[in-house]
């Protein structure tokens, strides 16, 4: 049997380190929100249910864990929407003009999201169209920063995608849009499902943009934590740390599963 080249197993190595460094935090969080002592330390004094019962009874956290989940389903449909066709406008228009709006719409990505939250909050408040300090404010200040992860992974879904494809069910009687459907949309739906779980789990944990456009009554999971941290070092925030890491991991789980009933009862 021949031994293995060092390559692959430093390519092992950074694999490990690098989940071990992807874990650890989440790990970390999970631990301090079992803890059983009076503040959030690590490691923990004892395990206890005791903060993530105070998480289910207060009204702060379940009405920010409400909202956030509220402004990441809206945001993460519209993003879906929106960066699907912006997209598939990149990849086929091709020139100069196809290169600046892919750079422009990749924008957010690269800019601070402290520079986007307050140029945002400084345009709802000087433009005077009631945006500021509201639920529409924030839901497009989330699609503004989510769409980019989706125009990404679509657009290197097709990259490589044959058009003679679509062509084919056109010459065979298919509408444009129905080519596009069964052809196109059948190709790229893993890379859109991706796309929507990025947008999901940026939106929901989204705290820059929300520093600014967010108000008492209109408070997200982050800036709840947040609060609760700046004035009260009690390990509820890291309990509700744990719900959200939950919910980001049902919704991968969910969404690959429906990938995958969609090949096989889609064909």
């Amino acid at each position: 049997m021949r031994d293995e080249s060092p390559i692959p197993l430093i390519f092992k190595a950074i694999s490990v380190i690098t989940l071990a460094m992807l874990l650890i935090p989440v790990v970390i969080v999970v631990l301090a929100g079992l803890n059983a002592g009076d503040y959030l330390t690590f490691p923990p004094q004892g395990l206890s249910l005791r903060w993530v019962i105070s998480f289910l009874t207060s009204p702060t956290f379940l009405s920010a864990y409400g909202i956030s989940f509220l402004v990441a389903a809206i945001s993460t449909v519209i993003s879906t929407v929106i960066g699907t066709m912006a997209a598939l406008f990149l990849t086929r228009a091709g020139g100069r003009i196809a290169a600046v709006l892919r750079a422009f719409f990749m924008m957010p990505i690269v800019l601070p999201g402290v520079v986007l939250g307050l140029a945002l909050y400084v345009f709802y408040v000087s433009s005077g169209i009631g945006l500021a300090r509201s639920l529409a404010g924030l839901v497009i200040g989330h699609v503004i920063v989510t769409c980019p992860f989706v125009i990404a992974t679509v657009t290197a879904a097709l990259v490589g995608f044959d058009r003679s494809l679509e062509e084919a069910a056109r010459s065979l009687g298919a509408s444009p849009f129905a080519a596009f459907r069964l052809v196109t949309l059948k190709i790229i739906s893993p890379a859109i499902s991706a796309g929507t779980i990025f947008a999901f789990i940026i939106s929901f944990g989204q705290f820059e943009v929300t520093l600014f456009l967010s108000t008492p009554n209109l408070q997200t999971l982050p800036m709840a934590m947040y609060v609760a941290l700046r004035y009260s070092f009690e390990p509820t925030a890291a309990a509700a740390g744990i719900f959200a890491i939950v919910l980001v991991v049902i919704s991968m789980v969910a969404t690959s599963r429906l990938v995958n009933l969609k090949r096989i009862f889609g064909g």
